[in-house]
């Protein structure tokens, strides 16, 4: 999965995607995800001003209901939160989202999500609970590049037991094990905005420290 987080300097035209600062000081970007027919693992880094789930995929079922299901996950009850599409674009129920949401949604056909929008005042913070839980690799993570070193930065002490990646070309998790003293096989390489399904052994906010903003995008190839 292809990952683009870039200052846009262009108007988007066809098959180019850019933006103009609104502001001097404001940066502009997008992170791309390739998509299938079928499910797909997504995160919103950007702040690009959706707060509902109908508002993410107005775009992509203007014309035709093209998303028809996205899934929330809901760690306090250990459970996917479906909305439903029921035809233009009218999601029952239609969830809260914002920067740093987890989407896990259905398309009928191949496509490329985007999340386009001013880079958020704070990085994406999370409440792990013990169990499942969804996060984003947030963007002032870029070090993280590993499951291993995402895994202790949570935590030296085995916090995490296994990390999840989805593949959407075989339509399945690709779990990440933890053997002890975060040793992990495998351990794939991971990138900032990567969205994660990871298993936890304790209850705490990540990242704990500061939640500051890169000052220059970066861009990822993962």
């Amino acid at each position: 999965m292809k990952k683009l987080i870039i200052p846009l300097l262009f108007i988007f035209a066809i098959g180019i995607l850019a933006a103009v600062e609104s502001e001097p000081s404001e940066i502009v970007g997008y992170v791309k995800y390739p998509c299938v027919a079928g499910y797909n693992f997504v995160a919103m880094p950007m702040n690009d001003g959706h707060t509902l789930v109908s508002e993410v995929t107005a775009s992509y079922n203007a014309t035709q209901d093209v998303i028809n299901t996205v899934n929330i996950y809901d760690p306090t009850v250990q459970q996917w939160s479906a909305c439903t599409n029921f035809g233009g674009n009218y999601f029952d129920p239609d969830l809260e989202v914002g920067p740093g949401s987890v989407l896990f949604f259905n398309s009928y056909q191949a496509l490329d999500f985007y999340s386009i929008g001013a880079m958020p005042a704070t990085n994406a913070q999370y409440n792990i609970v013990s169990g499942y839980n969804t996060i984003m690799l947030p963007l002032n993570k870029s070090s993280l590049n590993y499951v291993s070193l995402l895994a202790m930065d949570m935590g030296p002490n085995d916090e995490i037991n296994t990390v999840n990646l989805w593949d959407p070309s075989v339509q399945q998790w690709n779990a990440c094990t933890n053997f002890g003293d975060n040793y992990f096989d495998p351990d794939p390489e991971i990138s900032i905005a990567t969205p994660l399904f990871l298993n936890s052994y304790a209850n705490f906010v990540w990242p704990s420290g500061p939640r500051s903003t890169n000052s220059v995008p970066v861009r990822s190839t993962k």
